[in-house]
């Protein structure tokens, strides 16, 4: 790589890393896997930045990369997160129904992965279901299917949690 294309990959990278380390976060739901992931992605990203660079979107191309590292990390056996059926003892409540941070947490944790990124991706980043579908290398039908469960689960959780209708 040359220098001019090394400083263009440092730029690149440097203006997307505080979202790319919150969308991680959203995901793994860790500050430190999300540190992680985006290692991952700034590594791949470098390896392949002729690619990344002539992409019709390279931002688009960064995310999915980071959404792939963290699904290949879900699978990962020391990784899997742990489903208990006991609810944790104390409620989040926040005025007018508005849930902080560990409130947001504690509901993107009732998803699986997947379901969790479809939401990340499409609510959070607001892509739209074809792009989301291109992320993850699904159908657009697995997408909107996701999306409903999700929300509805959401949903769900966060009438008891923030008292939220």
């Amino acid at each position: 790589m040359t220098k001019s294309e090394e400083e263009r990959f440092r730029v690149f990278v440097a203006e997307r890393m505080d979202r790319w380390r919150r969308t991680a976060f959203l995901l793994s739901r860790d500050w430190h896997t999300a540190d992680d992931l985006v290692s991952v992605t700034v590594g791949r990203l470098y390896r392949h930045w002729r690619k990344v660079r002539a992409a019709d979107n390279p931002e688009a191309y960064a995310q999915r990369v980071l959404t792939r590292a963290w699904l290949d990390e879900t699978v990962r056996p020391w990784r899997r997160e742990r489903v208990t059926a006991e609810l944790p003892e104390r409620a989040v409540h926040e005025p007018h129904g508005f849930l902080d941070r560990d409130g947001l947490n504690a509901l993107l944790g009732s998803l699986g992965p997947r379901q969790r990124a479809v939401v990340v991706l499409r609510y959070y980043l607001d892509y739209s279901v074809e792009e989301t579908a291109g992320v993850l290398g699904i159908s657009v039908g697995t997408v909107k299917s996701q999306s409903a469960r999700g929300l509805e689960t959401l949903r769900r959780q966060a009438v008891p949690m923030g008292g939220m209708s």
